[in-house]
């Protein structure tokens, strides 16, 4: 406490007043000083509580209690002011499964179902998709020196308006626009159509490129395309045809790839099996087993199933790789790079070739301005030359600020690429001789089977470990 104030009366007692820091409550106390039987008055401590900017939240029933009663041995409050009381920021509240997870059951038999995973969540036209809750203002406080505590008001909660979706009319409903399949992506709520193909991709339907998800209850046969704005379901083979997703791609049975095929998803990849193809997820790929194919997501690689196998061509994973078996008795040759994001590396070489080649350029530019004021030091630049040369400074500020974007966001990408240690491989049953492990910068050709364990880098090497459950 603070603002200790006090008053005597010819030595008969002493008024103590003591104000908490926060100004809140004022405690008064009386010490008497002599056996006299003066006492304060009602009217005097509340003229001591006014002299001493006490003015709010007066307890006139405390100060007569303390005016009558001689033997008070504890200050006691006198007077009581209120805190400031913040709003509450507004909420939201889903009507549908924001975090659903794609993870096939694993049957009794050791098999995983592909075919009942429950992807899509269907929604009507007019179905409430998510409301908000408004925010409260805040409520003031008061200090027993008659001060206003401030408070804040609540920060309203955006509606998270996606694709075909409306606000309701009293602004804090979203409600879909369409029958389709709601996603929620980028913190927007968006509903999607949903195209299905009741059999084959092949001639009937030609090449597919759709807003939404799609379905495909037959195979999609060689040379075809798929291109989605949201997700693609496939219940029969994908042979050498080409998949795009933005969304996650999920074959219930797998793919023939032929050395041609492709499925590229802009989040999850899920098969049975994918054997020669090039598949690439931003996310995550599941699968019972990858053979001889070029794979990449960004983040975890897992084969599961009785099989659990990868052998063959090459696997770029940015965090861990779960897998049973890698590579083959017979040494096929198998390459594992994990612990970096594909796609953070292949930007940054990508970024670096542009850098090189703008770097040419200005030197280039800035030859050409250097010659053209030699020519103007002796006044023989024509207006041809004088018009190269405004040219030639236009470029050189515009490359300029292209260099300097590229070099900052090289530094960020490299920051990236240095966090490689925390990689790692999990193997449940048997990698191979004829396997080539990267994690991060470091690397380890396989020459004996390894059994049951972790690959993970310490420091410039790579570890052999116990399973990491």
């Amino acid at each position: 406490m603070d603002n200790d104030k006090n008053v005597s009366n010819e030595k008969d007692y002493i008024l103590n007043l003591m104000i908490t820091p926060d100004k809140l409550k004022a405690m008064l106390s009386i010490s008497y000083l002599s056996d006299s039987e003066v006492m304060p008055g009602v009217e005097e401590l509340e003229n001591f509580l006014a002299q001493n900017r006490v003015v709010f939240g007066i307890k006139k029933d405390v100060l007569n209690y303390m005016a009558n009663t001689r033997d008070i041995r504890e200050p006691l409050c006198v007077a009581e002011g209120y805190p400031a009381v913040n709003g509450q920021n507004g909420t939201i509240k889903f009507f549908f499964d924001v975090e659903r997870e794609i993870k096939p059951a694993l049957l009794e038999d050791g098999r995983v179902d592909y075919r009942n995973l429950n992807l899509i969540q269907i929604v009507r036209k007019g179905d409430v998709l998510c409301t908000v809750t408004p925010p409260t203002n805040g409520k003031n406080g008061m200090t027993v020196t008659g001060e206003i505590i401030k408070a804040l008001n609540g920060k309203p909660y955006l509606l998270p308006k996606g694709k075909n979706v409306s606000v309701s009319e009293d602004g804090h409903s979203l409600i879909s626009d369409i029958d389709g399949q709601i996603v929620y992506a980028d913190n927007k709520v968006n509903v999607f159509s949903v195209y299905e193909v009741p059999a084959d991709v092949d001639n009937s339907t030609g090449n597919i490129d759709f807003v939404g998800n799609v379905i495909v209850r037959g195979n999609v046969l060689s040379g075809f395309s798929i291109k989605a704005g949201g997700s693609i379901e496939i219940w029969g083979v994908v042979e050498a045809a080409t998949l795009i997703a933005e969304g996650d791609i999920v074959l219930r049975t797998g793919m023939q790839g032929m050395g041609k095929g492709l499925l590229k998803s802009g989040h999850d990849i899920v098969a049975r099996y994918i054997e020669n193809g090039y598949v690439e997820a931003a996310n995550d790929i599941k699968a019972e087993a990858i053979m001889h194919s070029f794979v990449k997501c960004g983040n975890k690689l897992e084969l599961s199933g009785r099989k659990g196998l990868l052998v063959g061509g090459n696997a770029k994973v940015g965090r861990e790789v779960v897998v049973k078996v890698i590579g083959s008795h017979m040494a096929t040759s198998t390459e594992v790079e994990v612990g970096v994001d594909p796609s953070v590396r292949e930007r940054y070489k990508s970024l670096r070739l542009q850098l090189s080649a703008l770097e040419g350029d200005y030197r280039k530019a800035e030859q050409a301005i250097q010659i053209l004021k030699k020519f103007e030091e002796a006044g023989v630049l024509t207006p041809d030359k004088q018009e190269m040369m405004n040219k030639s400074i236009r470029t050189k500020v515009y490359l300029t600020t292209q260099i300097n974007e590229i070099r900052n966001e090289l530094m960020l990408l490299e920051e990236k690429l240095q966090m490689d240690t925390f990689g790692k491989i999990k193997c449940y049953n048997y990698i191979y001789p004829g396997t080539k492990v990267s994690i991060g910068s470091s690397m380890l050709f396989i020459k004996e089977v390894l059994q049951y364990c972790t690959l993970y880098r310490d420091g410039a090497d790579i570890r052999v470990g116990p399973i990491d459950k």
